[in-house]
């Protein structure tokens, strides 16, 4: 069984897996309703996509029509102008079939420039603002992917109320002190202001670098049982956070299992015994 935890102050019971819809950027309607139908078994009740990732808002879409009250729905806008950001999530409306998401987020807002322009005058966090005061979304959140991503949460959280942020989280990168102390700064926030925290990257072993690209993900997952399951107990035993599942379907079941049999976190030895059998290196981009 999931364990599911509040999602922040949005009041949704959230499975603490997220389904990370970048899985189905590149697949077929039928294995996109196959792991939609793994996600109802599974007891999975939150789906976050983007309008950036290939086909997934149409793939979820049919099952929108079906199921839209089982799910917390959330997408992103990755549009820094106000007008780019208000059409970008009207389509991903249309493209999802529903009237309504539970959270639109500024979507990977990565340099100090980009927070500018994604935030201040004429900005894309207007056009949510704006669809929040319509009712097309209720909640407003924030994703960063870089090592500069706490920084980044820190700079919105005090320039806007937003109800979640997002950034990469796993063993090896809180290895990183500066990344570490960072990420705990941001989190000391988000837990007195309840900001739900949604986090990705937890079950990257390495870069592909010159090696084939074995996956649907941009660097080279975990995918044997036991490995998988040390990197999703280890995310696991963070209170409060919410894992993002990988963006590969055949992956998705694994970390499912990992999380269903969730009994404590791993200890640093366990960890670090682990990377070196699988020859594992820090991501930091």
């Amino acid at each position: 069984m999931i364990e599911k935890l509040p999602f922040g102050r949005t009041g949704h019971i959230s499975t603490r897996l997220l389904f990370g819809a970048a899985a189905f950027s590149l697949v077929t309607q039928a294995e996109a309703d196959q792991t939609m139908e793994l996600l109802l078994q599974s007891g999975i009740n939150h789906i976050d996509t983007a309008a950036s990732y290939g086909d997934a808002e149409l793939r979820i879409g049919p099952w929108m029509t079906r199921v839209r009250d089982q799910f917390f729905l959330a997408s992103k806008t990755g549009e820094r102008t106000y007008s780019g950001a208000r059409d970008s999530i009207r389509r991903s409306l249309e493209r999802l079939q529903t009237d309504r998401l539970d959270l639109v987020q500024l979507h990977a807002v990565i340099e100090d420039t980009e927070f500018e322009a994604a935030t201040g005058k004429d900005s894309a966090l207007q056009a949510a603002i704006e669809a929040r005061q319509a009712g097309l979304v209720r909640y407003i959140g924030i994703t960063s992917h870089t090592l500069h991503a706490p920084v980044i949460h820190r700079m919105a959280l005090e320039r806007f109320d937003f109800d979640s942020v997002l950034l990469p989280f796993n063993y090896m990168l809180m290895q990183n002190e500066q990344y570490r102390r960072d990420f705990e700064m941001l989190m000391d926030i988000c837990q007195a202001r309840n900001v739900a925290v949604q986090v990705i990257k937890t079950n990257q072993r390495r870069n592909y670098g010159d090696s084939p690209h074995t996956h649907a993900t941009w660097y080279l997952p975990f995918d044997t049982q036991p490995e998988v399951d040390l990197a999703i107990h280890w995310a696991l035993g963070r209170p409060g956070v919410f894992i993002n599942t990988s963006g590969d379907i055949h992956v998705l079941p694994k970390i499912i299992e990992a999380a269903n049999r969730y009994q404590g976190k791993p200890s640093d030895a366990q960890m670090e015994n682990m990377l070196r059998e699988q020859e594992a290196e820090p991501l930091w981009s």
